[in-house]
Formats: C-alpha cells, structure tokens, sequence
C-alpha cells in the first residue's frame, strides 16, 4: 500500500511528513484551519488527473468507514472541509498537532472509480498489476509519477507460508530481497547477499491482562519485571539482536524515546521475591502465556526463557500455542488471556500511535489498563499546542507505563534485510513500511 497510494503527505525515512499529493500545507497559528494546495499534474494510476473533487471524496469515505483509531478520531474532529479554487480547507473543532501524520493516512483515490477492491488505484509510484492469493501480488512502476521516479521496472511480493521454504528460495537465487529474517535465518544464507540490519519498530512484551488476578496488582507486575531476565531473553531468542525497551515507545522514535526506562528494572530475583511476598504469593502462582503460533520464533523462544526465569521465584508460567486468527479474536478482541507476547508498532509516525490504546477506555486497550493518571497525561498531551510541552508529556505517560509495570517490556526486534548484492537503496524507516521506490541495481 505504501508504494502504490499515497495521502495529501506522507512519511518519509526521517520520519517527518513531506508534501506529496499537496505541494503546500498552510497551517494557522491557532492549529484549527489547514489548508492544502493540490499539485498540479498528479496523475492516477487510470491516467485520471487528479482533482480537489478526488480529494475530498477520499476523506468523506475515509471519515465515513475509518473506526476506532487516531485517523478516525482526527478525521471526526472536522467541522468543514471545501475546496476553494486548488486548496483544499480543513477547519478542525480543536487544535491537534498530530493532523498532519492522520492526513497522511487518507489515501486520494479518484472519485468515480468503483473498482478498487479489485483493481486499486493509486498515485505512487508503484501501481497495481494482480495479486494471486497465497502467492504474490505484483506492481510495475508508475511512469506518469509526478516525483523521482522509481528505478525498477517491476515489484514482485512472494508469499511464503513456511520459513525454511524462504530461505531455500534465497539461497537458490530465486528472490532478490527478504526482510524481517531472524539471526538464525541470516547464519543460514548464503554469504554472496548483502545483510542490513536495524530494529523492526516494534514494541515487543509480555502483556498482562489487568482483569486477571493476579495482574490486577502492581506489586505483583513489579515482581515480573524483576524476575525476568530480559537479557537473557533477547540472547535466546534473537542472538543478542535488538534493542531493550522498558515502555510504549520503540528506539527509531527517538523525539519520545528513554533509553533509561529500560533500565528501571534490572534482573533482581530477591526483589521479585519480596514484591511477591508483600503482594500475598510468597508461594507464587499458575498463570499462562499465549502466542499465536505463526510467530513462534521469536515469541515462543521468548516465552521458553521467561518460563525458566519464573520457576526461580515460584511461578509458574504455562505456555498456550494458538493459531493467528484465534489469537485475533480471543486473545485481542475478546480479551480473554492471562498473558501474551507479541509486538506492537505505529501505523503513523504519532506518540498516540502508541500510546492511545492505554486509555482506560480505549476499545483496543486489550490488557484492561486503567490508570487515571494515564488517562489525564495523555488527554493532556494531546489537548497541547506546544510542542517541548506535548513531548514532555508523552514522556511521562511512558514513565507511568513503566512505573507501574504495566506490562513486562522486552524490546524492539533486530531487523534484517537480505538483498542482492548488486541490489542498492534500500532505506529503513521509522514505521512499518518497505520503500521500493529507491531501490536499484
């Protein structure tokens, strides 16, 4: 999606948002009235140009079916949108700073075209060519693109449902770019590729469910954080690669990022021992660890060691193996688990990305996490025009999480990218998001 749409900005891989489909943005002083000045020449992927009509269109649909998240919350705070000549005018109910990167998510798409469930359309500079399920989806470069063109003329994305298989096809030749290999994958490929490694800007813990006793008690939670080596868990199950986190908030987000939170807690087994006392389970407890199954490696390697970990201080920790979908519906949606470990990234480059889901009433608050201090910091830092106070005030809401051993935090996982050797460009990026466009031979 990232190579073949594109918003009235978009990211790029410094992380700040660059005219795109816009080749102006006038923003008032008081943050209430954005106005957006349409590039000329844009052409869709149809050989349809784009129009202010396209425009507005996209956010009325976006708006009209976008639910439960930032972008939804952004796009409701609209009170006018109109087009005024080749600007487009967005006045908002209150101020937000982060309205920009929402923006940056309502993809132009042209008005009069109903066909984009099966044939999407798009002005980047990839376009959609076919999709075969479980197999490949294919795109081809974008000639008309009113940007720096890309330099390869064809995409193919293979899908790989087994691991081995992957890596096999890499060895043999037959794949010129595999991201997200694990260390154990790379030490199995062969040495003509060039390896590139950075962090997947994920948020990896072991989540709690605070509606589970005994995870309603932080001293217990405290005890968790101390019991768990989280060293010894990163050496395990990723070879040493990666970065230790402590909170919400991964390492290439570095605007809100404390390296020292991920210290709070070093490995004291004494410690967690005494918090279990004081909490009432100097005899431990039973409690259970879900991983969805297609993410074995790394997270079932993770649960292995923290499971050892915690019979030293008495607890006892079972792991739970179950395919994606049921942890989709039971584990996130239903809320129904002690525990998991999984990873968490941000669809847009905000601090809310992240961190919204901890409002006590947020509908993706999967661990039950409720904490008015949170829940004020955050409607406070959002409410904020002022950028050093904003900033200031997401920091704490990470120290809160952290204070409060919200969850165990691990780490954000080393990144690897395997590409042809005559394969050059490739450029990480502080979201999940791969960008063709600057690859070449």
């Amino acid at each position: 999606m990232f190579n073949v749409f594109e918003g009235l900005v978009k990211p790029n891989s410094d992380g700040a948002y660059v005219n795109a489909v816009a080749s102006d943005v006038q923003i008032s002083d008081d943050l209430l009235t954005y106005t957006f000045t349409l590039r000329d020449g844009v052409v869709f992927h149809n050989g349809k140009t784009v129009t202010v009509d396209d425009v507005l269109y996209s956010f009325e649909t976006c708006a009209a079916t976008t639910v439960q998240s930032s972008v939804a919350a952004a796009l409701s705070a609209i009170t006018d949108i109109h087009a005024d000549g080749n600007d487009i005018v967005i006045t908002l109910s209150t101020p937000n700073s982060d309205f920009l990167a929402n923006v940056s998510s309502v993809y132009i798409t042209p008005a009069d075209y109903d066909q984009q469930a099966s044939q999407p359309v798009g002005t980047g500079p990839f376009k959609y060519v076919s999709r075969s399920v479980q197999e490949n989806v294919v795109l081809e470069k974008n000639a008309d693109y009113y940007g720096t063109p890309a330099y390869l003329d064809k995409v193919t994305y293979k899908i790989y449902e087994e691991s081995n298989s992957m890596v096999t096809a890499l060895n043999s030749g037959a794949l010129d770019l595999v991201a997200h290999l694990t260390a154990d994958q790379i030490s199995t490929v062969s040495t003509d590729y060039t390896v590139l490694e950075s962090t997947m800007n994920l948020v990896v813990a072991l989540y709690l469910n605070h509606s589970v006793a005994p995870f309603d008690n932080e001293q217990v939670r405290q005890a968790l954080c101390y019991a768990i080596d989280i060293d010894n868990v990163i050496a395990l199950a990723t070879s040493g690669h990666g970065v230790r986190i402590g909170s919400s908030m991964y390492p290439n987000f570095s605007k809100y990022f404390d390296e020292s939170l991920a210290d709070a807690y070093p490995y004291d087994p004494d410690q967690a021992r005494q918090l279990l006392a004081d909490a009432g389970y100097e005899n431990g407890f039973i409690f259970s660890i879900t991983i969805p199954s297609n993410y074995e490696h790394p997270y079932g390697d993770m649960a292995l060691a923290i499971v050892e970990n915690l019979q030293d201080v008495g607890i006892t920790a079972k792991i739970k193996r179950v395919d994606w979908s049921t942890w989709l519906e039971e584990t996130y949606s239903n809320r129904n688990f002690d525990s998991t470990i999984v990873g968490f990234d941000a669809s847009i480059l905000t601090a809310s990305a992240l961190l919204e889901r901890w409002n006590s009433d947020a509908p993706n608050n999967m661990i039950n996490y409720d904490n008015p201090e949170y829940d004020s910091t955050y409607a406070a830092a959002v409410a904020s025009t002022d950028d050093a106070e904003q900033t200031a005030l997401f920091k704490r809401c990470l120290e809160i999480l952290n204070e409060t051993a919200a969850n165990v935090y691990i780490e954000d996982l080393g990144e690897f990218i395997v590409m042809n050797p005559e394969l050059s460009g490739y450029e990480f990026y502080p979201l999940y998001v791969m960008d063709m466009s600057t690859l070449h031979f």
